[in-house]
């Protein structure tokens, strides 16, 4: 029988301004795979810090390990990865979207069966989630988590399906929203993309000829594996030891990636269906340089996600890019605090401006996106406070004024600054000398996916609130909050 062991603590909380829900990898055919699941993690770390888990193929079956926590943390002692040995494994960091900061939601979800054991890795958001599984648990179903991951699991177990990628593929076809699934059995490991490939999802191979399935490319680069291919929407992915098959579950697709993947979520040195992200960010500054010029000093870029923009910027207006802000690289998360003035105070701790270069000068300040507007507003504040002349802050996105439903942490435009106020309120309140975004067609053009799918293969709901699909359960509370929107969503500066 599975044996699973669990790293028990309190739940961390993170002041961020946006977070992503959280990555998955997987090996199959290696000896050492539990080791390069635990080094694939540690690479796909910044898609999730609440908690993290791995299970290994083991001689004696599937066994689990996983709690709180970075990866460096959950698995602090060497032997909680000696127990996972075997030639497959599975691993997941996790940021909570659907489901809450409970231990019984830290993927990879394991279950147990008369006659298998199954792990499941997800991610994304199922938009109908809720309603599956109030049917389910009408038809007797009993959930041990309050995540919409294990939803997939009883579809699959309850579909009359002869075969495991009958049953996966019925189960599949039930589920709406982003997802990106990864599920490791005793006989293979399998992938799937939801149809509209919301969720990056790639696979490379070792040089032991093992495979890799993991969130981003860069993951593969750090345990030695080659590209093989990213996983297309509505593509289903067997690898068992007679090899590789690549199915689909469905051919009703159409490409819409996350656009923030490439505004903020990817590491700079991944590739998201062939375009890399560092690169893209470059020309998303280059478009912001061209559509929203200033006369100025100098750029300065906000650590570390919006550097590839800033340089891009510097290199289109002629302004030279300067370090003017420095990032602590010794502080993983920002520390939770009871009062508003210490939250404010734990930025400083992670960045901090250079007065010898920020003084008297006229800065142009790149960041990647404004979500809440707490941080834009304290990072103005430093500049002003290291003896800035003028701060002007552009945007290196579309001001984001929509909920996300699809896997990222944002589902109320209560939340969202450029959603309650208009762009010369916001300029107002940051106190900056003058604001300015990215638009939405500059950011289609700077990605480039070669697709003749609409937005350029993306999804840039969050910008226009033109959803790629059907919401399910949100929708009742989407036309409820959009009814008070009184945003003109076509402006971008002031």
């Amino acid at each position: 029988m599975p044996t699973e062991v669990t790293t028990t603590g309190p739940a961390p909380e993170e002041i961020k301004s946006l977070n992503e829900e959280c990555g998955v990898f997987g090996v199959w055919g290696d000896p050492h795979a539990a080791e390069l699941t635990h080094l694939g993690l540690h690479t796909l770390q910044h898609r999730g810090q609440e908690g993290a888990g791995i299970v290994g193929k083991t001689p004696e079956g599937l066994r689990r390990h996983y709690g709180f926590g970075l990866v460096a943390e959950v698995f602090a002692q060497p032997a909680s990865l000696q127990q996972l040995r075997g030639d497959a494994a599975l691993g997941h960091v996790r940021y909570a979207t659907a489901g809450g900061r409970i231990l019984e939601n830290i993927q990879p979800l394991l279950f147990r069966f008369t006659d298998s054991a199954i792990a499941l890795a997800h991610n994304g958001n199922l938009t109908n989630a809720a309603s599956l599984r109030a049917q389910l648990e009408a038809n007797g179903a009993i959930f041990q988590s309050t995540s919409d991951t294990e939803v997939l699991m009883h579809l699959v177990r309850r579909s009359p399906a002869p075969t495991f990628i009958g049953q996966l593929k019925a189960a599949l076809n039930q589920v709406h929203g982003g997802f990106a699934f990864a599920i490791l059995t005793e006989s293979g490991l399998y992938a799937a993309v939801d149809p509209n490939g919301f969720r990056p999802l790639v696979v490379g191979q070792l040089p032991s000829g093992g495979y890799v399935v993991c969130s981003e490319t860069a993951a593969l680069v750090a345990v030695g594996a080659t590209f093989c291919f990213d996983v297309e929407p509505g593509e289903l992915v067997e690898i068992t030891d007679a090899g590789l098959v690549r199915d689909h579950f469905t051919t009703q697709t159409q490409l819409a990636v996350c656009s923030m993947e490439f505004i903020y979520f990817a590491r700079p040195d991944s590739e998201i269906h062939g375009v890399n992200v560092h690169l893209a960010r470059e020309k998303m500054g280059r478009r912001l340089a061209q559509e929203q010029p200033i006369d100025a000093d100098i750029v300065v870029g906000v650590p570390n996600s919006s550097l590839s923009a800033a340089l891009g910027y510097a290199q289109e207006s002629g302004i030279p890019y300067e370090l003017g802000l420095v990032k602590s690289q010794y502080i993983a998360r920002t520390f939770i605090q009871p009062t508003q003035a210490l939250r404010e105070r734990s930025v400083r701790l992670k960045l901090s401006a250079v007065p010898a270069v920020v003084a008297g000068k006229r800065i142009v300040l790149i960041d990647d996106s404004i979500v809440r507007g707490t941080t834009a507003i304290q990072l103005v504040q430093l500049l002003k406070d290291a003896g800035a002349k003028e701060v002007h802050l552009r945007i290196a996105s579309p001001p984001l004024r929509f909920p996300c439903f699809y896997g990222i942490d944002i589902q109320t435009t209560k939340e969202l600054f450029a959603a309650n106020h208009s762009v010369s309120q916001m300029k107002a309140i940051l106190g900056v000398d003058s604001l300015g975004f990215l638009s939405v067609a500059g950011l289609e053009a700077s990605v480039g996916l070669k697709t003749t799918a609409p937005n350029g293969g993306l999804c840039v709901a969050y910008f226009t609130g033109e959803y790629p699909t059907p919401l399910d359960d949100y929708e009742p509370h989407l036309s409820e909050e959009l009814s008070h929107l009184a945003i003109n969503i076509g402006e971008v500066s002031a």
